[in-house]
């Protein structure tokens, strides 16, 4: 698949970089959240460390998505090895965190890299997965205006004829669907969706690719349904007007500042 001009390739911090100037699927989701949270994160009143699960997510991406030489070139694995005992040293020790310190790039243990190399071994094993990763390109990036709001998007996967792939990363396949909800993938996918519209000038299909983080490993593949894409793109494009109005006015609410009523805890 050629990448049309539209598609721009460019490393993930460097995309991440430009957050102040683009409105991303996270941002928009914050502050669907809460405004304030939304406005913290913006002015660099929030510093979001990066986890071992986010790190392991980040890798399993680059692995499954751009192939074991990515993969290589983005991750350092393994450490120093002991002399004495000819075994690397542990992720606790000082010579370990020395090592570390010296590297350009994230650090994996050999435990973390071969859970990457299990996930993406769960992922071979779904052949909807397979055909839809078989043809496409990796982590492309847009931005467009989209209502009236300069946004952008990295898109995992796309598809010529199958359009988005997203690839999730999950601790239990029976739940995905209520972490789904949860961290309102809809309207993550819906963001994409429509952002991406601008260019292509059509509302591609949405899948899901998801795949455990243990054992046995599993992969699923949901295609996100029109009605639910339609649905979240109305809350969407509803959290955005609101937010141009926190914006002209300056006014970040939590969203608590009324009483509510608890009259059930069932």
């Amino acid at each position: 698949m050629n990448r049309p001009k539209w598609l721009i390739e460019e490393p993930a911090d460097i995309y991440h970089a430009q957050r102040n100037k683009y409105l991303s699927s996270h941002q928009l989701i914050d502050f669907m959240k809460c405004p304030y949270l939304h406005y913290k994160k913006r002015q660099g009143l929030i510093t979001e460390k990066e986890s071992t699960s986010y790190l392991i997510g980040r890798a399993a991406h680059t692995r499954i998505l751009e192939g074991s030489a990515a993969f290589a070139l983005d991750f350092a694995v393994d450490g120093p090895t002991n002399p004495t005992t000819g075994k690397p040293y542990g992720s606790l020790t000082k010579k370990f965190a020395e090592w570390k310190a010296k590297q350009n790039k994230p650090v994996l243990t050999l435990e973390q890299a071969d859970l990457i190399d299990q996930m993406a071994s769960g992922v071979a094993l779904n052949d909807i997965a397979v055909e839809l990763l078989s043809w496409g390109l990796a982590e492309g990036v847009v931005r467009t205006q989209y209502c009236e709001v300069l946004s952008q998007i990295r898109i995992d996967w796309l598809h010529p004829e199958k359009g988005i792939v997203d690839l999730k990363t999950c601790d239990d396949l029976t739940w995905f669907e209520a972490d789904a909800r949860r961290y309102r993938y809809h309207n993550q996918m819906a963001f994409y969706q429509a952002v991406l519209n601008k260019e292509v000038g059509e509302l591609v299909p949405v899948h899901i690719i998801a795949v455990e983080k243990k054992e046995p490993f599993r992969c699923g593949v949901w295609r996100v349904s029109n009605d639910c894409l339609t649905t979240a793109r109305q809350e969407n494009e509803a959290a955005i007007g609101r937010l141009i109005s926190c914006l002209h006015h300056n006014q970040w609410p939590t969203g608590y500042e009324q009483i509510r009523l608890l009259d059930s805890f069932f």
